[in-house]
């Protein structure tokens, strides 16, 4: 991790920083105060500067470890406040729990359902599903066939409505927002949607990636520590 000019923390224990506030439902200032207990004093609004740093950096490299979904794939949207107002998180998972993208909208309607799903299928043909699972909402069936027609989606993919098939993502809504810290509120768009990359990406390290074997905390910060090279000293 590049020390850089003005930086006085090594990377360790910024990237602990990071993990703590995205793991766990606590506030810059709880974080201070846990880091004040050992004897560093690092001010609230560093950690919160550290955050939207390496939270973005840390989902994006993520992105490289993830599996191909089993083809069954849940899409939802839930409610995020910012600034006082309710956003719309887009989010999308299979039938399996395994994560496969998100995105955050200020508006709820067919242009915000596009971009989510050209952001979640276009890039990579292994991620086109064969089966979507919705609830009733009006952009959804539009939006599905605009991306049959842009060939983002295959002709014989099947749109479904039951809310039975929704359960899953809605609790997986929960798991994600448990997180948020006590205020449960955001102060800007920008800040939002750098936090909640971060919040996104600690719980694909959570739901194991597809690795296999024994997927304890500690393994967990490990696989951390080595996305940003401080097993190994390669800079950031």
């Amino acid at each position: 991790m590049r020390q850089d000019q003005g930086r006085h923390f090594n990377g360790l224990m910024i990237i602990q920083a990071v993990n703590w506030y995205l793991r766990y439902c606590l506030s810059y200032r709880d974080i201070e105060e846990l880091f004040l207990e050992r004897g560093i004093n690092v001010d609230h609004s560093t950690l919160n500067r550290w955050v939207l740093r390496y939270a973005p950096l840390l989902e994006k490299r993520l992105r490289s470890y993830r599996k191909p979904h089993c083809g069954e794939v849940r899409i939802d949207e839930t409610y995020i406040k910012v600034k006082g107002q309710w956003k719309y998180l887009y989010r999308a998972i299979d039938k399996n729990g395994t994560a496969i993208d998100f995105l955050l909208t200020a508006k709820r309607n067919i242009k915000a359902a596009q971009r989510f799903f050209r952001k979640a299928f276009k890039k990579d043909g292994l991620f086109a599903p064969t089966h979507i699972g919705t609830d009733k909402a009006l952009p959804f069936p539009k939006t599905i066939q605009t991306m049959k027609n842009e060939y983002i989606l295959p002709n014989h993919c099947v749109h479904e409505t039951k809310k039975s098939l929704q359960q899953g993502i809605e609790n997986d809504h929960f798991r994600l927002k448990r997180g948020i810290p006590r205020n449960g509120c955001f102060q800007s768009f920008h800040t939002a949607r750098k936090t909640l990359k971060g919040y996104e990406a600690i719980l694909w390290i959570k739901k194991g990636l597809g690795f296999k074997g024994k997927w304890t905390i500690n393994e967990q910060i490990k696989l951390i520590q080595s996305i940003f090279g401080l097993n190994n000293n390669i800079p950031v």
